[in-house]
C-alpha cells in the first residue's frame, strides 16, 4: 500500500493533459533538441496518448531521447540524428510535430524567418511525404502563413497531399487571448476560451473577442490595447528574453495541447474543437485559421468565422492583403525549388 501512496504526484502527472481512452499514437518530433522541441517532447512523453516518440533533429537527439527515456510513463522514445536517420523516425507515425526552424531576435518579424525555415520545412515535410504519407502533420515552424502552404504544395508534388491532415499550429494566439481575458476579467483562465482566427503573425491574429466563452465585455479602447497585445504577444517574449530566443515554454504547451486534441479525436472522441491555419473556402484567402471540428481522420469540419462583431469584421478585411501575400510566397517557393 505504501508505494501506492507514496507516489501520487507522478500518478497525477501522468494523468495530465488527456481526458480518454489510452491510445498506441506514433509520434515524432523533428527539431526535438531546440528550444522548443525539448519541452514539447517531455510534455508528449508525459501523455498515455502516445505509445512511440521519435525524435528527430541535426545535434544532440540522442541525448534528448536518453533523458527522457528515463521517465516513468509507457512511450518508448528513441532519437534519430541527421538526414540519413529522418526516413527510420518517420516510419509508421500516425503524427508529426515540426517545430524545427531558427527563432525570431529582436526586431525580427515571422517573415524575416522565411528563407532559413522555408527550407527546413520543405525537405523535413518532403521526407513526411514519403515515409509516413497518411499521418497528421502539425507544422510550428515559422512563418506558419507560408509554411502551410509549402507543405500542402510539397504534399502535392509527391502525390499524398490531403488538406484534412495539415495542420498549422496557431494554438498559442489561443491560449494567449484565453490568458489574458482571464487575467483582465479576474476569471480562471482554464474556463476561458476565445476563438482566434485568421492567420499566425501580427495583425492577422483575429481574436474573437465577441464569441469568448463566457461572455466578456470591454469598452473599445481597452478591447483594442487587449487586441493589439494578443497580436504581438510573441514579440514581447521575444523582447523580454533580449536575444536569448523567442517564446518556446508557452509555444510547447500549446503545441502540446493541439496535439492532444488531435490525439484524442483520432482516438474517437466526440466534439473536439480547435483553431488550426488550414487549407480553407470561408474567406478570399485559400488558407485560414477558424475553429475545427476534428475526427478520425483530421478535420472533420470547418466550424467557420461564425457571428462577428464590426471590428472583427475589420481586422479581417485588413488582415486578408498580408494573408494572401504570405500564401503565394510559400507556394512560390515550392514552384522555384530545384
Amino acid at each position: 500500500m505504501l508505494s501506492a501512496l507514496a507516489r501520487p504526484a507522478g500518478a497525477a502527472l501522468r494523468r495530465s493533459f488527456s481526458t480518454s481512452a489510452q491510445n498506441n499514437a506514433k509520434v515524432a518530433v523533428l527539431g526535438a533538441s531546440g528550444g522548443i522541441g525539448q519541452p514539447l517532447s517531455l510534455l508528449l512523453k508525459n501523455s498515455p496518448l502516445v505509445s512511440r516518440l521519435t525524435l528527430y533533429d541535426i545535434a544532440h537527439t540522442p541525448g534528448v531521447a536518453a533523458d527522457l527515456s528515463h521517465i516513468e510513463t509507457r512511450a518508448t522514445v528513441k532519437g534519430y540524428l541527421g538526414p540519413d536517420q529522418l526516413p527510420d523516425c518517420l516510419k509508421g507515425c500516425d503524427l508529426v510535430v515540426i517545430p524545427a526552424g531558427v527563432p525570431r531576435k529582436p526586431g525580427m518579424t515571422r517573415d524575416d524567418l522565411f528563407n532559413t525555415n522555408a527550407t527546413i520545412v520543405a525537405n523535413l515535410t518532403a521526407a513526411c511525404a514519403k515515409n509516413c504519407p497518411e499521418a497528421m502533420i502539425c507544422i510550428i515552424a515559422n512563418p506558419v502563413n507560408s509554411t502551410i502552404p509549402i507543405t500542402s504544395e510539397v504534399f502535392k508534388k509527391q502525390g499524398v497531399y490531403n488538406p484534412n491532415k495539415i495542420f498549422g499550429v496557431t494554438t498559442l494566439d489561443v491560449v494567449r487571448a484565453n490568458a489574458f481575458v482571464a487575467e483582465l476579467k479576474g476569471l480562471d483562465p482554464a474556463r476561458v476560451n476565445v476563438p482566434v482566427i485568421g492567420g499566425h503573425a501580427g495583425k492577422t491574429i483575429i481574436p474573437l473577442i465577441s464569441q469568448c466563452t463566457p461572455k466578456v465585455e470591454f469598452p473599445q479602447d481597452q478591447l483594442t490595447t487587449l487586441t493589439g497585445r494578443i497580436q504581438e504577444a510573441g514579440t514581447e517574449v521575444v523582447k523580454a528574453k533580449a536575444g536569448a530566443g523567442s517564446a518556446t515554454l508557452s509555444m510547447a504547451y500549446a503545441g502540446a495541447r493541439f496535439v492532444f486534441s488531435l490525439l484524442d479525436a483520432m482516438n474517437g472522441k466526440e466534439g473536439v474543437v480547435e483553431c488550426s491555419f488550414v487549407k480553407s473556402q470561408e474567406t478570399d484567402c485559400t488558407y485560414f485559421s477558424t475553429p475545427l471540428l476534428l475526427g478520425k481522420k483530421g478535420i472533420e469540419k470547418n466550424l467557420g468565422i461564425g457571428k462577428i462583431s464590426s471590428f472583427e469584421e475589420k481586422m479581417i478585411a485588413e488582415a486578408i492583403p498580408e494573408l494572401k501575400a504570405s500564401i503565394k510566397k510559400g507556394e512560390d517557393f515550392v514552384k522555384n525549388m530545384k
